[in-house]
């Protein structure tokens, strides 16, 4: 009787045990890709691909927040009418959407949730990161690597105007777009800031520019001198002595 029970006892441990790597799987999967890809290092960029969008359905646009700050957020009209943003007469953006109920006609992407780096095909490292930054040229929206130290620009905008009830718009650079994720042929809320060349192919010709442009700078002739001082530099110290003639009657 003892040697039956404990064999039944066996059984039931081993059907149980199958149990519960049915169900481990099963939570495993119920965890979603997201989780699994930041779980793991690479593995989003595995696993997801992305399809093209039609670009004038999209505004890049930057935020002014407090003095020096700014934010960036991508809007997506969804719905012709109404309007989700709107050009003033001075070349910002108005936030229309502001206004209605806007659920189902916009869509909002306001940070690394909503949107992300693709380069190359797959998506980039979470080390790159969007930074948008003032500079004499204007606004640029660029992608960084912090560690490094590079950059490269993703969108531009040359106007720029701090308004808090208005964005500015910014213009993507030859050969960026706007990419939504795909997972299985299936498309995701997610949009990229999408190239196909791949990132550190980008970053070396940025640092090419960069370089070649200081080289220009450098090699740019000095002003011309005065004449005097073009005289000195050839090895004559002090004043120039002038032979006396005397005058003769």
């Amino acid at each position: 009787m003892f040697g039956t029970t404990r064999f039944l006892n066996t059984q039931e441990d081993w059907a149980m045990g199958r149990t519960y790597l049915r169900r481990t799987a099963m939570a495993a999967t119920a965890l979603g890709l997201a989780g699994l890809g930041a779980a793991v290092p690479g593995l989003s960029r595995a696993l997801f691909d992305s399809r093209p969008l039609q670009q004038e359905r999209f505004a890049i646009l930057a935020q002014a927040v407090g003095n020096s700050r700014w934010k960036l957020l991508v809007l997506e009209q969804i719905k012709a009418r109404p309007l989700c943003w709107e050009e003033r007469r001075d070349g910002l953006m108005k936030p229309s959407l502001n206004d209605f109920d806007f659920s189902g006609i916009c869509s909002r992407y306001l940070d690394s949730n909503g949107y992300s780096l693709r380069t190359g095909g797959t998506d980039s490292d979470k080390r790159f990161r969007l930074k948008l930054e003032q500079n004499r040229d204007g606004l640029l929206l660029q992608a960084m690597d912090p560690v490094r130290g590079d950059s490269t620009v993703v969108a531009r905008a040359t106007q720029v105007r701090r308004d808090k009830d208005a964005f500015v718009k910014l213009t993507l650079e030859p050969g960026w777009a706007l990419e939504r994720r795909a997972y299985k042929g299936r498309t995701l809320s997610h949009v990229y800031f999408a190239n196909s060349k791949p990132m550190p192919t980008l970053m070396a010709s940025s640092r090419g520019s960069t370089a070649q442009t200081r080289s220009f700078s450098a090699s740019l002739p000095s002003a011309p001198g005065l004449p005097q001082a073009g005289r000195r530099g050839q090895g004559t110290r002090g004043p120039i002595r002038l032979q006396v003639i005397p005058f003769r009657p």
